[in-house]
């Protein structure tokens, strides 16, 4: 065979292993074919040097078990340098939660504040720059299950990918702390093939994030813009909802080879992800929706990754991949008054894209620092467990209860039946302006059921709080403009479910949650007196 032609066969030929390298029955066929290279591995695995002491280079210590690291606020740790050529198989990682444990008594960065960057063939830009959770599709700092195709994290805390990534003369990968916590017990593995020789016409792998908090009115979102050859194979997307009701009416529009009119425009959010009628949580290989808390509240988590794995999107001269910030609304946020289905939201959303590109990305986009990736505080809290005097409950004791759940403790009221079992907590508004009122409560399996009463108005209808695992909801209650002065929510036990042992109740706080800013400039239902139909837009 031609010398040229063999050569380029080899590249193809190792695209087609990229293609399929995350599809089960092409990988158990490519298993019966010779393979080319030598599999090498770099590991958190306890090295030592001649010296006998710690060295990332040395030979594995066979009497040490100590193979993890913790990485101090601020460093960087440093998981492969190695010159190339080579093909990155398979990233694992894992280390301690963010909770307060044994290992780390004050708790531990989350996964939102180590940020992921990969370098390749000693490129001064980072190829690959993420927070660590949002490059394994678990958003908001939250640890999620994910059982996809080329990412998955089992049990929410084994973080695994299997993207082929080709470099020809050097590869680095390290994760940055900035977190003001330390990184506990981080443990990684990272397998590659080295490799005699990589085709020119092999792409690179790359990933880049970004954010928008909240989105840029009268502009799609932008989630990718290149210029040069390659495909598009998927994303992550994370919205935080700042308004009721449904997001996701927005279509994504990708542009390719620098067409004016998006000729890839979809039919909605939901459909992109290839799902139906809305979003909910569920794993699969190509789609899935790892984090999504309650529908249509102001506050709402979603976070959902799509893999174009068999369908990727390809481009010769550029691609720009956007999606529409469109979606149902309450009519108090409407310059009509109405409420229907077209409306742009002012969400806060956040993306990762994921794609391969021959030579040198042309996105602009950066990762900011861990601060300004962090969600916007939306509330105002007042917390339950410094109201503990008698006179705020009825019959039964209170105690303060320290959960993971929670940053700060929650208030446990234990009463022995439904009869005179009562909580009130007392707050102060100080301005008139549009706000929403909840609480957050845990669930568990002795709960009781309760009904919540603002100023002796009943507002909504009971709430069951038993769960067979003890959790956290929160419960909206009240879309209003309050009045300056006193307030008490009252919770009035009315019952329990019948599987519950109990009729306990736990609270972590009362919360007042900012609306958007237009709620105020249009000022629909500023002098509605609240008291006399108590309203909750959802």
């Amino acid at each position: 065979m031609n010398t040229k032609v063999e050569y380029r066969l080899t590249g193809w030929i190792f695209l087609v292993v990229i293609y399929s390298s995350s599809c089960c029955l092409a990988s158990l066929a490519d298993l019966a074919r010779p393979m080319q290279g030598r599999s090498m591995r770099e590991s958190s695995t306890h090295r030592l040097g001649p010296d006998g002491k710690f060295d990332p280079m040395g030979k594995p210590d066979p009497d040490s078990n100590w193979d993890n690291k913790n990485v101090a606020p601020g460093e960087t740790k440093v998981l492969m340098d190695r010159s190339g050529p080579g093909i990155i198989t398979h990233i694992w990682l894992t280390f301690l939660g963010p909770e307060p444990q044994d290992w780390a008594k004050d708790g531990s960065a989350n996964h939102q504040e180590m940020l992921l960057r990969m370098y390749w063939d000693k490129e001064a830009k980072p190829s690959v720059e993420a927070p660590v959770g949002d490059f394994f599709a678990c958003g908001f700092g939250k640890r999620s299950e994910v059982i996809s195709s080329p990412v998955i994290v089992e049990d929410a805390d084994s973080y695994n990918c299997f993207w082929h990534m080709p470099f020809r003369k050097h590869a680095r990968i390290e994760i940055v702390n900035q977190s003001e916590k330390p990184i506990s017990l981080l443990y990684y593995n990272i397998d590659w093939v080295q490799t005699k020789t990589i085709s020119k016409d092999i792409p690179y792998f790359y990933a880049q994030y970004r954010q928008e908090y909240p989105v840029e009115q009268g502009k799609d979102y932008l989630i990718l813009d290149t210029k040069g050859k390659g495909h598009f194979i998927g994303m992550v997307l994370s919205v935080r909802t700042r308004s009721p009701s449904w997001f996701g009416e927005g279509d994504e529009k990708i542009y390719i080879d620098g067409e004016k009119d998006a000729s890839i425009w979809g039919t909605g959010t939901e459909d992109y992800f290839l799902s139906a009628w809305g979003l909910k949580t569920t794993t699969t290989p190509y789609f899935g929706v790892t984090y999504f808390d309650q529908w249509g509240i102001v506050g709402g988590h979603t976070c959902a990754y799509r893999w174009h794995v068999q369908d990727p999107i390809v481009f010769n001269k550029s691609i720009r991949v956007t999606i529409e910030h469109f979606g149902w609304i309450s009519p108090d946020e409407n310059p009509e008054y109405k409420t229907h289905s077209w409306n742009e939201r002012q969400d806060d959303y956040s993306s990762v894209a994921f794609w391969y590109q021959t030579g040198k990305s042309t996105f602009e986009a950066q990762t900011p620092h861990a601060k300004e990736r962090t969600l916007p505080n939306l509330d105002r809290i007042m917390y339950a467990h410094v109201i503990t005097d008698p006179e705020n409950h009825g019959a039964g004791e209170t105690a303060v209860q320290k959960l993971d759940q929670y940053e700060q403790p929650q208030l446990l009221y234990k009463p022995a039946g439904q009869t005179d079992a009562w909580l009130e907590i007392p707050f102060e508004v100080e301005t008139k302006e549009p706000k929403r009122l909840l609480l957050t409560l845990t669930t568990s399996y002795d709960f009781g059921i309760y009904q919540a009463y603002l100023n002796g108005v009943k507002l909504g209808g009971p709430e069951d709080l038993y769960s067979r695992d003890v959790d956290s909801r929160e419960v909206h209650l009240l879309d209003f403009w309050p009045e300056p002065g006193q307030y008490t929510l009252r919770l009035e036990c009315v019952g329990k479910n019948a599987l519950s042992k109990g009729y306990y109740l736990g609270i972590e706080s009362v919360r007042l949650r900012q609306r958007r800013p237009r709620v105020i400039d249009y000022g629909h239902e500023k002098d509605r007196d609240w008291k006399d139909k108590p309203v909750l837009y959802r």
